[in-house]
């Protein structure tokens, strides 16, 4: 499986749009996804975590460095195209908690 952040006002929709700066979606996986959680979303309280099966989204997903890349750093995945809303296959609250900043949601963490 692989994550996406967005906001909760932006979901449901029909796709996940790319980011047209990168060309790709930006995705995570579970293992990875509080590293931009921290970076990018800190404080944020209207976040959702969409879990994302790979083998639905009908364009190519390829593992590759962060991006600003950190030596030795993971890798993840980004999607060559739109993300149909059909190959998300959960979703989850995702809120930066204030004490504990960001939480996995228990069905991902057991991964």
């Amino acid at each position: 499986m692989i994550v996406y952040i967005t906001g909760r006002a932006d979901w449901p929709a029909p796709q996940i749009g790319i980011d047209p700066a990168a060309g790709f979606v930006h995705c995570s996986d579970p293992g990875s996804v509080l590293i931009p959680a921290r970076r990018l979303f800190a404080g944020r309280r209207d976040l959702l975590l969409l879990e994302i099966d790979p083998a639905l989204v009908g364009v190519p997903v390829r593992w590759e460095p962060g991006d600003p890349p950190e030596p030795g750093g993971p890798w993840f995945p980004h999607v060559y195209g739109p993300i149909p809303a059909s190959a998300v296959v959960a979703v989850h609250e995702f809120p930066c908690d204030d004490d504990e900043g960001f939480r996995l949601p228990e069905s991902l963490a057991v991964r």
